[in-house]
C-alpha cells in the first residue's frame, strides 16, 4: 500500500474545527512562488499549480522510468498548500486578491533531495512540453503555530480567522505572521468536485507566546 503522508501525520492534515496550539517541524516542499488573484483563469496562479502537480507526479511516478531515487517507495501525492501575504498588510485581505503574494507547495518525502527535483523538473517540462523551471526545492520551518479546521468556501474564512484569534487572546499567544512565518492553508477538498459548503482547508497561522517576548 502506498504511503499517505496524510494519514501518518493526522495532527498536522486533520485538526478539529477548533483552534489548536501546534509545533510544526521542518518540512520539504516542492514549491513555486508568484502574485496575482488565485482565481483569474489567466493569472500566473492556475499555470503555476499545472506546472507544480506536472513535477510532483514526475517524481512520483519515477520509479518507472530509468532515473533511480535513492531510498525510494511508493507514496500518494500530499495535497495542495499555500502561503499567503500582502505587502503592508499583517493578516490577511480577503477583499483584496489581486494584492496577494503565493508560494504554492506540495510536501515531499524525506527521501527526495534537490538533485531529484531538477531532474524532475527537466523530465516534466520535456514530456509536458510546459516550462517547469520555476518548481524548487523549498525547507519550511514552520515552528509554533495555531491552527483549525476551516469548512466552507474560501471567502468565509474571516469567520474562522476570528476564532483563532480569540483563542490566542484568551491563551496568552499572538500571531507571529511576517515575512519569514506566512498564512498557510492546506487544501482537503477538490473546489471543482466538492460543494463550496462542504469544503475543507487546514488554515494555520505563526504564533509566538506573550510571555516570552515582553
Amino acid at each position: 500500500m502506498a504511503f499517505d503522508l496524510k494519514k501518518e501525520f493526522k495532527e498536522y492534515y486533520q485538526p478539529k474545527n477548533k483552534p489548536e496550539i501546534v509545533n510544526i517541524p521542518s518540512i520539504n516542499y516542492l514549491a513555486v512562488r508568484g502574485s496575482g488573484d488565485p482565481n483569474d483563469e489567466t493569472g500566473d496562479y492556475k499555470k503555476a499549480l499545472e506546472s507544480l502537480y506536472a513535477v510532483a507526479y514526475t517524481l512520483r511516478m519515477s520509479y518507472k522510468t530509468d532515473y533511480k531515487i535513492n531510498g525510494f517507495y511508493e507514496y500518494i501525492v500530499p495535497p495542495l498548500e499555500g502561503f499567503w501575504w500582502q505587502d503592508g498588510t499583517d493578516g490577511v485581505n480577503y477583499a483584496d486578491k489581486t494584492s496577494f503574494n503565493w508560494i504554492s507547495v506540495i510536501r515531499l518525502p524525506d527521501f527526495i533531495s534537490g538533485k531529484d527535483i531538477e531532474w524532475a523538473v527537466r523530465t516534466a517540462t520535456k514530456k509536458k512540453k510546459t516550462d517547469c523551471s520555476q518548481v524548487k526545492f523549498l525547507t519550511v520551518n514552520e515552528g509554533l503555530c495555531v491552527q483549525i479546521m476551516h469548512i466552507g468556501p474560501y471567502d468565509n474564512e474571516p469567520v474562522t480567522v476570528k476564532l483563532m484569534d480569540d483563542y490566542l487572546a484568551q491563551n496568552g499567544y499572538e500571531n507571529d505572521l511576517n515575512s519569514e512565518r506566512m498564512h498557510h492553508e492546506i487544501y482537503l477538498s477538490d473546489p471543482r468536485k466538492c460543494l463550496p459548503e462542504k469544503m475543507k482547508t487546514v488554515i494555520r497561522h505563526p504564533v509566538k507566546r506573550l510571555d516570552q517576548f515582553g
